[in-house]
């Protein structure tokens, strides 16, 4: 048995209830076979691949707060800091219903190689709660946060361990964060971002990853000799990334015609009216039936379907396997050329597969929606330095760090030669960074 298949079944083996994080790393042990098998007996005496599936410490806590009827509510907590060979752990904190251990232990193992990926100095982790801030109010969000942080605060540090923003955790959760962790420690330090742009935050950080997510996408059409303009886009979501990766398309030329929710999904023809999908989501924080009753043009459907729809370049932007193997042969039948992940690990294993077989450019979260992370990290150097840089500096860097991953992660595929696999590149890109820093540091 080789050293991959050992790894993969001690993690099967271990993690049994946890389907997101076996996928997770069966997806990218998988593609790091070459890498390995060029390097097996050192990574083998090193125990290299277990070490690096296996997290540096997980948490597990009670988080209690009182709802406005006086109701004392417990939800449970979790933060995973994964690996820091290369800098302080770093990922957003998940607040949805569906949030338990597997799930962030997925999302903190595809950290460690997304973070590699941008070149910053910034290690792999992801933390969150089940909790749901749908239909609170603005006290019961902030009894939530403040109790949250009072016991993860214990774990985190400027030069420790980072969080963010992720689903169902925006600039209202990170401000009422960060004012708890000030509270108990009595510093003001960059231990968060995303955060508010008056007390440390970063400009272009809420268009990042949707920013971001067009930028590799235009540079990889356009090493295929395409352009962006006049391409029919379909988008997933209606979140922060979803809208920023619409809106980005749209400066391009292309046209983007579909956003969904966790409800139903939109077409619009006359391409979505982003001013008024802000207004729904941002700002009413209401239903895509909404932006339907107010645009002429818009088709509302319930539950999934966007896939269905005619087009050139399909962006999952939502969430985990929501794009199936049957939207993948739908995509293919419909002429579509690129498929990118704004979202993480939205495209199960099956469906990838068959997009890459069927001649679909498929790049993964890991890669494609790094610009998240990038920014944040470059809101960490601009709070190191007690600096703010403007807009459009931070737009200049994320733009050069977008266009560098995907050069690096096709030159990382053609060396181990499987060109045109952007996922095996992506994983194998980040993971040298890594394992040679591991190395570097000994046993640890």
């Amino acid at each position: 048995m080789s050293y991959v298949d050992e790894v993969l079944e001690l993690v099967k083996k271990k993690n049994a209830s946890e389907p997101e994080f076996i996928q997770a790393v069966t997806e990218v042990l998988n593609s790091l076979r070459p890498v390995v098998e060029a390097n097996e007996e050192l990574y083998k005496k090193n125990a290299i691949l277990e070490r690096i599936t296996e997290p540096d410490r997980q948490f597990m806590f009670r988080v209690p707060w009182v709802d406005d009827k006086g109701q004392v509510q417990v939800n449970r907590g979790f933060r995973v800091q994964f690996n820091n060979a290369i800098g302080p752990y770093k990922g957003g904190l998940r607040l949805h219903p569906s949030v338990n251990l597997g799930i962030i232990k997925f999302l903190g193992f595809e950290q460690i190689f997304k973070n590699s990926l941008t070149s910053l100095p910034i290690g792999g982790g992801k933390g969150g709660s089940d909790f749901d801030p749908k239909g609170k109010s603005d006290r019961e969000i902030m009894a939530f946060c403040q109790s949250f942080m009072t016991e993860l605060s214990k774990y985190i540090g400027a030069d420790v361990d980072v969080p963010a923003g992720d689903i169902g955790t925006g600039a209202r959760e990170i401000g009422f964060m960060f004012g708890q962790y000030k509270r108990i420690k009595g510093t003001f330090e960059g231990v968060l971002t995303g955060k508010g742009l008056t007390y440390g935050g970063s400009l272009a950080r809420t268009e990042a990853t949707g920013y971001g997510l067009l930028y590799l996408t235009q540079e990889l059409m356009k090493c295929h000799g395409e352009s962006m303009e006049g391409k029919t886009v379909v988008v997933s979501g209606a979140g922060n990334v979803a809208i920023y990766a619409t809106q980005k398309a749209q400066q391009m030329g292309a046209k983007v015609v579909t956003c969904s929710d966790s409800t139903g999904w939109i077409y619009d023809s006359e391409g979505i009216d982003v001013a008024l999908l802000k207004e729904v989501k941002e700002v009413k924080r209401a239903r895509l039936t909404e932006y339907a009753a107010a645009r002429p043009s818009a088709e509302y459907h319930e539950g999934r379907g966007v896939w269905q729809i005619k087009c050139d370049i399909a962006l999952p932007c939502a969430t985990q396997n929501e794009l199936l193997i049957d939207d993948a042969k739908q995509l293919v039948a419909n002429g579509c050329k690129c498929v990118c992940e704004g979202a993480n690990m939205p495209t199960t294993i099956d469906a990838t597969e068959y997009l890459q077989q069927n001649g679909v450019w498929f790049v993964g979260g890991k890669a494609a929606n790094a610009g998240g992370v990038a920014t944040s990290a470059l809101e960490m150097s601009q709070n190191s330095e007690r600096l703010s840089w403007s807009f459009e500096e931070v737009d200049a860097k994320l733009q050069n760090i977008m266009v560098n991953i995907y050069h690096n992660i096709d030159d990382a595929a053609k060396r181990y030669g499987m060109e045109g696999n952007y996922v095996a590149g992506a994983n194998i890109a980040g993971f040298e960074k890594v394992v040679n820093a591991m190395l570097a540091q000994g046993v640890c």
